[in-house]
């Protein structure tokens, strides 16, 4: 009985409307949604955390070693990611471009923890031939060096980074919005993230145990590298589940017309149809100014997260030298955020519902900028609290990497139930065309230039004799400030579009 009222139309509950807005019947759509989002964010979780641990606590490296990465070597990978991807589009279909975008990645992980971890004596320099390299060559080469000394790592962090906007912001919700039309989106995308939060807590818990093994394994045993093994094993499993996951929906989902009324498949062109071609296609994107500005929303993002987080991951790394000690801190920062990211998906999922797209979408880059500028001042005036810190008992450090997790645990809590969930709505009333390769350069160009455009900044700064992070943050903080700023011009601007769109495509 209880079906036939909710397929009629009738409201939810208050309690149901505000924790569970589903239908039953839904549930053959939403639950595997979820399920293949829960696979993707724990591997994205899980990839984060150890390419972090790898390049902070690495031989000869530093957490100065990561704007160099993001800015010189994840970037121009992304670009070049974002061209093969936007090639393979116009040759395979849909599903098969899942499968062919996944597989390399969880080849490569598995065979860094089971064949090229427990073989670096034989494929790294050695720590005394790159620190040679380093003291004879010009201060400029110093971070690039460290780069090529720890090439596997450097190669681990650059996938890492990729298989964030190629699986989760790309692949994933790429699907999603060729499935999903704008009503359903208010109601399903906060349940999908939900249900996705859930691998945030497992991988944090997860993690930490694989970590967290040094004083347990027999002596002679590397610790680190069988944390690796068992982490990158999960990876690999995870990947084929997802794909799995995803081949069931295709056979089993999208032939209902309750969840799929079109004529053809997602990303099916059919015989007469042909595809727009490539110079073409790029040529329309870069004239679009609708998604320009969710080309800015996404730069704005990634430059301003990465200027908190450059400052906070040096911090991190000088409060935990050790690897194991790093990751089994960075998994607890992973449980306690994805705690905070689960209420504030209740909660962003009800301001989704309820409230205008702006609404919604301005409440990140005013969050960030709020928080943000309170770690900025902790760290440069963190100095002239030392008298009250030592009376209870604890350092300027702990404190700035405690507030650090805090402010960046929220933020992102922020971002997963509010940006990123009307990011991907506004994408909805585009056509096929935008939606595919449209969001590969708003989400894998424009997020990669996003955190490199952080990089940059950071790594033109760092060149200077003699600079740390601490003595570049006054020149970080007044640059986080004008680009929080440029992102909320940039979100008024893109919410008249939305609403426009939204309407045209609901009266199509």
């Amino acid at each position: 009985m209880a079906d036939i009222v909710e397929k009629n139309g009738q409201e939810f509950g208050k309690m149901r409307r505000i924790f569970f807005p589903i239908y039953m019947y839904e549930l053959k759509k939403a639950l595997p949604m979820g399920l293949m989002f829960f696979c993707i964010l724990f591997n994205y979780t899980c990839l984060r955390n150890i390419k972090d641990s790898l390049i902070v606590t690495g031989p000869g490296s530093d957490a100065e070693v990561i704007p160099f990465l993001k800015g010189y070597c994840v970037a121009p990978c992304a670009i070049l990611f974002m061209l093969l991807y936007t090639k393979a589009s116009n040759t395979f279909t849909n599903e098969q471009l899942f499968y062919v975008t996944l597989t390399p990645f969880i080849l490569f992980f598995g065979c860094f923890g089971f064949l090229i971890y427990p073989h670096l004596n034989v494929l790294h320099f050695s720590a005394e031939t790159v620190a040679a390299w380093r003291a004879n060559a010009p201060a400029f080469l110093k971070w690039p060096l460290a780069i090529i000394g720890n090439w596997s790592y450097s190669l681990f962090y650059i996938l890492a980074e990729i298989w964030g906007s190629a699986l989760l912001s790309l692949a994933f919700w790429q699907f999603a919005n060729q499935i999903t039309k704008t009503s359903e989106a208010k109601r399903m995308y906060a349940f999908f993230a939900l249900m996705a939060q859930f691998s945030v807590l497992l991988e944090g818990k997860v993690g930490e145990w694989c970590s967290d093994i040094k004083n347990k394994v027999p002596e002679g045993v590397d610790p680190w590298g069988l944390s690796l093994k068992y982490m990158m094993g999960i990876v690999v499993l995870l990947g084929i589940v997802a794909m799995l996951i995803y081949r069931w929906i295709y056979k089993r989902v999208l032939i209902d017309k309750r969840f799929y009324d079109k004529p053809e498949l997602p990303g099916n062109t059919g015989k007469g149809k042909k595809k727009m071609p490539l110079l073409q296609s790029f040529k329309v994107i870069f004239t679009s100014p609708y998604l320009g500005l969710i080309v800015a929303l996404v730069v704005c993002y990634g430059i301003s997260v990465n200027l908190v987080e450059g400052l906070w991951k040096k911090q991190l790394g000088m409060q935990y030298p050790n690897p194991n000690d790093y990751n089994t801190f960075m998994n607890q920062f992973t449980f306690y955020g994805g705690i905070a990211s689960m209420v504030m998906l209740i909660i962003g999922g009800n301001i989704i519902r309820v409230c205008r797209w702006f609404t919604a979408a301005i409440s990140t880059p005013l969050m960030l900028l709020l928080l943000g500028s309170l770690f900025f001042i902790f760290v440069l005036f963190k100095e002239t609290l030392l008298p009250l810190l030592a009376s209870l008992s604890t350092t300027p450090l702990f404190c700035a990497v405690i507030l650090g997790a805090c402010v960046v645990a929220i933020s992102k809590a922020v971002k997963y139930a509010l940006f990123d969930l009307t990011k991907e709505m506004a994408y909805i009333p585009l056509d096929e065309e935008m939606k595919v390769k449209g969001k590969a350069v708003a989400d894998v160009v424009g997020g990669r230039f996003g955190k490199a455009g952080g990089a940059w900044i950071q790594s033109l700064l760092l060149l200077i004799p003699g600079a740390t992070y601490f003595t570049i943050a006054p020149y970080t903080f007044t640059i986080f400030i004008v680009i929080c700023t440029l992102w909320i011009l940039s979100v008024k601007a893109l919410s008249h579009r939305v609403e426009a769109a939204t309407e045209k495509s609901a009266k199509d």
